[in-house]
């Protein structure tokens, strides 16, 4: 019999593992479709924006990972569109067939219509956002030290951070820690200078990390606000125009350096109707993550809402876990229809949320009202990242630099790469 072809649009948490749990399967051929020829691992884009991790530590490529898979392809493009009818996508590489299709593309930035901050502003979701940022934060510094307007350098060493969920609360802390620790032995040229400059970290709402306890909340806000990030909350940034952070309470900063991880929103597809669509335009799936009003489409992780799990009914959480469960839920299901077996309703289990700060310091919600901070939170921090990593050289390589960063608070991955064109 003929293998179903199973085209798998995204090689993140869930599409990864959707294609792994079906690697051994001779009922479906996989093809998986991604813009990068690598699959990486979005927690930890911002130790690469900081110079604690290279990009290699967190990224491997498809055709390596699939090597011994004999049932999985991979192709590189970009989507864009779906034929419905004749069970056919395009791409910017060309055209696949598919008996089953799989959005699993995560989401991207979200500027919420601010022209002048998608122009101007970093974000914070691929690689090539983390290295662009490292290249920004250091050559700002570089600039800093040899500029003797006291207000042009004061621009050049203020950040704001928008958003305060877990990439703005972790990006803050290990740019706080960096100020603390590495500053005045990189750049001595600005350790006795008084420009008054600071780290700020805005959110829109009560607290930062507002999805974790309020006991994490606190944590977070003490340890922060200790190691010298100002925090505002209940506060939009309006606009970002002429190097002026403008929020809605009339307050400004002058900054050269705005990171934005305020928001995301889902992508939308070319041949996929609007009734499909829900909340942040992801895509509205029933309990076996099929697309609403389709017949052999599925979406997975980030791209859908589903609302049939009883514990969540608005929807799951935009989590990492969240993506690996259904991935592997819908592989499952794949493998029952292929034995005309009955398939499995996805249900979500919580395995708690953990966010560091900074040097062994960091918060933990775990299951069953379980709440850690400081070095243990710190630890389980570590552990479930290592183990999350996609193979063993990527844990090896970031436990080395990990230990290194530990033991001398300090790293050696501070320099300006960018490609010559760029420079031109």
């Amino acid at each position: 019999m003929e293998a179903k072809e199973i085209v798998i649009i995204g090689g993140g948490f869930a599409g990864i593992n959707l294609a792994m749990q079906l690697s051994k399967e001779e009922e479906y051929h996989i093809t998986l479709v991604d813009r990068n020829n690598y699959n990486f691992f979005p927690p930890l884009l911002y130790q690469v924006a900081t110079g604690f991790l290279e990009s290699s530590n967190i990224s491997y490529p498809f055709r390596k990972l699939f090597q011994k898979k004999k049932n999985i392809n991979f192709r590189m493009g970009e989507f864009l569109k779906v034929v419905q009818e004749e069970n056919r996508i395009v791409l910017s590489t060309g055209e696949l067939k598919y008996d089953y299709l799989v959005f699993a593309t995560g989401t991207e930035t979200n500027f919420f219509g601010m022209e002048n901050v998608k122009k101007n502003a970093i974000p914070m979701k691929t690689v090539s956002d983390a290295l662009e940022m490292r290249n920004h934060f250091l050559l700002k510094m570089e600039q800093a030290t040899v500029t003797e307007d006291v207000n042009e350098r004061r621009k050049l060493l203020n950040i704001v951070v928008a958003g305060g969920g877990p990439t703005g609360v972790e990006v803050s802390g290990m740019l706080a820690e960096m100020r603390k620790n590495i500053l005045s032995k990189d750049y001595p040229e600005l350790a006795s200078s008084k420009t008054g400059s600071n780290i700020y970290l805005v959110d829109a709402s009560s607290a930062v990390l507002s999805p974790m306890s309020e006991k994490s909340q606190k944590d977070t806000y003490d340890a922060l606000t200790k190691l010298g990030v100002v925090i505002k909350l209940n506060i939009h940034v309006k606009d970002y125009l002429n190097d002026v952070v403008i929020l809605d309470n009339g307050e400004t900063i002058e900054t050269k350096t705005l990171m934005w991880a305020a928001g995301v929103t889902a992508h939308v597809f070319e041949g996929i109707a609007k009734e499909s669509y829900g909340r942040g335009k992801r895509l509205v799936v029933d309990e076996f993550n099929k697309v609403q009003g389709t017949q052999n489409i599925y979406a997975i992780g980030d791209t859908c809402i589903q609302t049939s799990d009883s514990n969540f009914p608005d929807g799951h959480p935009q989590l990492a876990q969240t993506a690996i469960q259904q991935g592997k839920n819908l592989a499952k299901n794949f493998i029952a229809m292929a034995n005309a077996k009955s398939l499995k309703p996805f249900k979500y289990i919580d395995k708690g949320s953990l966010a560091i700060i900074g040097r062994n310091k960091a918060v933990a919600d775990l299951p069953k009202h379980l709440h850690f901070r400081g070095f243990i939170a710190w630890f389980i921090w570590v552990f479930i990242h290592l183990v999350s990593l996609i193979n063993y050289r990527n844990r090896v390589k970031t436990l080395y630099n990990w230990m290194i960063a530990y033991f001398t608070k300090d790293q050696s991955l501070r320099m300006i790469i960018r490609p010559a064109k760029d420079e031109e």
